[in-house]
């Protein structure tokens, strides 16, 4: 584990959000689709991450239906994706993604569920394999 990446916010609308966002930060962020994950994601270079719902399938959905929005998840950047997810299934750690999945950026990415951390969702996230 290397350091905090970014911190994940589930947003209902992504425009109305950064609007604020925008402001808050005096940053303007690179927004993509990220259509495995089901979202449309907006990265600022500080470290604020803004996910909107592509559908009502999508995790972020169900989230927002839950909690009505605000912090989503946590992400740790890693070097090593796969030994870090070898290593945890060996100590019986529940994981949402037992190999790695593509995320925004073209970074990979594996979730670790929020029942193995006390009600985190953590994110784990390799830069540099688009």
């Amino acid at each position: 584990m290397k350091r905090i990446d970014h911190v994940g916010v589930a947003v209902s609308d992504l425009e109305k959000a950064r609007a604020i966002w925008d402001a808050l930060l005096g940053q303007v962020p690179a927004v993509e689709e990220v259509e495995g994950e089901g979202v449309l994601t907006a990265m600022y270079p500080c470290g604020i991450e803004l996910l909107e719902p592509l559908s009502d399938q999508s995790p972020i959905s169900r989230f927002l239906d839950r909690t009505g929005g605000g912090i989503h998840h946590v992400t740790l950047e890693v070097e090593g994706l796969e030994d870090h997810l070898e290593r945890l299934r060996a100590a019986g750690v529940d994981l949402i993604h037992a190999q790695p999945v593509q995320g925004a950026g073209g970074a990979r990415i594996a979730f670790v569920h929020p029942r193995a951390t006390g009600g985190v969702l953590l994110e784990l996230k390799e830069k540099g394999h688009a």
